[in-house]
């Protein structure tokens, strides 16, 4: 959640934590309960970007609930608004500078994010009950968001991307800080994995490859594409919109699939084509220069417990040459994990926040966290069942590395949460800079309820 120290910080925490999936489900404006909406309204405008009454309103009560009762400060609203209008400064004025972002990218982000909702809250038509707006139009409301999100990443990458510290740096800003104000880090882990995927077998590939055929010839007899797409596809991005996914480039699709839209002329229909994400029947819509659009119906076949327990027999294997030490935890990782974020790094999970391999005890997963509490450092659990983001079935090991305990930060052991310091504050005075340099070319108008707030004034 959105974290207010400052406006300069406010800022650059809203849009990093903005553009990843969880905070998604408030900023859509659907995260209060039916029932309790905030009468909406216009609090400023920031050349022709709005910032509406929901948006602040929304944001203030994630704050009040994350205080768990301390008492706020009195200005809180106010630094959420200061906020609010200095991401509006950043997309005012991409529009000026005619900053975009592709639409392959939108669509992608976009698509993610609706296929962790629908894999937390259980199945499309539970996400739908639960913010009582059909699916089709959460998708849309929040096309909208992450288009602004990535504009305004986009835009902070354009003024602050390049900076970057330097040993001397990191050292001279570890020694800047107060004795006394070191701050004091609970209990840490470093926790690998290696992910196994249940692999489909033949039975459940064929029975997809049969239904879609059965799909197919129904298209071929007249029946409509995007009809049958939404009645059947289980792409949950794009079968509310009749299979529909926009225009892409060369490269920007799985090969397989690209290959097999690009055979066609518009209108054509592809026989059954295979890929990573399973079976697709694709029919071309246009082509554009170096694009074109596409729909498709896509069938996942289903696993089941056979697939499971061969990923976990090849994951025992796996385990028992690591405790044997006739391969590292971190090379079977890398040539071996399905997790290629993870399995790229040696398996081991990385702290989103310092880029470090150091995970605070009480911030894990309950299945991480359940499932190491009680393990010795060095060891490796037998294979368990897990289930990836984007919903597939799966085995994995986890290996304990470390247990660091509570301690004040020095300069040795927490070198990369302070280089992220560091580095942090750098690239705040870079946004200053533009700030200054930028807040007095825009037109703002704000709420009178608000005047005293000072938006854009100061950075400080």
């Amino acid at each position: 959640m959105i974290q207010i120290v400052g406006a300069r910080k406010a800022l650059l925490s809203a849009v990093l934590v903005a553009v990843s999936v969880t905070a998604s489900f408030a900023q859509l404006g659907v995260g209060r309960p039916v029932g309790q909406q905030v009468v909406d309204g216009i609090i400023a405008k920031v050349d022709n970007q709005i910032v509406l009454r929901s948006d602040l309103e929304t944001i203030y009560a994630q704050e009040v609930a994350r205080a768990e009762g301390k008492p706020l400060s009195p200005d809180i609203k106010c630094r959420i608004l200061q906020s609010l209008a200095l991401n509006k400064l950043l997309l005012a004025k991409a529009e000026t500078d005619s900053v975009v972002v592709d639409d392959a990218k939108v669509k992608g982000e976009l698509d993610r994010r609706m296929a962790y909702f629908v894999q937390q809250i259980g199945s499309e038509k539970k996400l739908e009950e639960y913010y009582n707006k059909p699916l089709k139009q959460l998708k849309e409301e929040l096309r909208v968001q992450v288009k602004e999100q990535l504009i305004q990443q986009q835009m902070q990458d354009q003024i602050a991307g390049k900076v970057s510290v330097t040993p001397r740096e990191v050292r001279q800003f570890f020694n800047r800080m107060p004795k006394d104000s070191l701050p004091y880090y609970s209990t840490e882990v470093e926790v690998g994995q290696i992910v196994k995927l249940a692999k489909t077998n033949s039975k459940a590939k064929q029975e997809a490859q049969t239904k879609l055929n059965d799909i197919r010839a129904r298209i071929v007899a007249g029946e409509d594409f995007a009809t049958l797409a939404k009645q059947y596809s289980q792409d949950p991005g794009s079968a509310v919109e009749g299979g529909y996914l926009g225009f892409f480039k060369r490269r920007e699709l799985v090969p397989e699939y690209e290959a097999a839209a690009l055979r066609l002329e518009p209108g054509g229909l592809s026989p059954i084509v295979e890929s990573q994400f399973g079976f697709h029947l694709i029919q071309l819509i246009e082509r554009k220069g170096d694009s074109y659009s596409t729909r498709h119906i896509l069938l996942k076949p289903e696993t089941g417990s056979a697939d499971t327990n061969e990923a976990a027999q090849e994951l025992s294997k796996l385990r028992r040459r690591i405790l044997a030490d006739s391969i590292s935890f971190a090379k079977a990782a890398k040539d071996n994990s399905d997790d290629k974020i993870s399995g790229g790094n040696g398996g081991m999970l990385i702290n989103r926040r310092d880029e470090s391999t150091y995970l605070p005890l009480d911030q894990l997963d309950p299945a991480i966290f359940f499932t190491i509490d009680t393990m010795k450092v060095g060891s490796i659990t037998p294979p368990l069942p897990y289930r990836t983001d984007d919903g597939k079935d799966a085995v994995r090991i986890l290996y304990l590395k470390a247990n660091r305990p509570p301690h004040q930060a020095n300069f040795d052991d927490d070198y990369q949460k302070i280089a992220a310091a560091a580095l942090n504050e750098k690239k705040n005075k870079a946004l200053d800079a533009w700030f200054a340099q930028n807040r007095g070319t825009v037109y703002l108008e704000v709420d009178p309820e608000y005047a005293g707030c000072q938006l854009l004034n100061s950075v400080n």
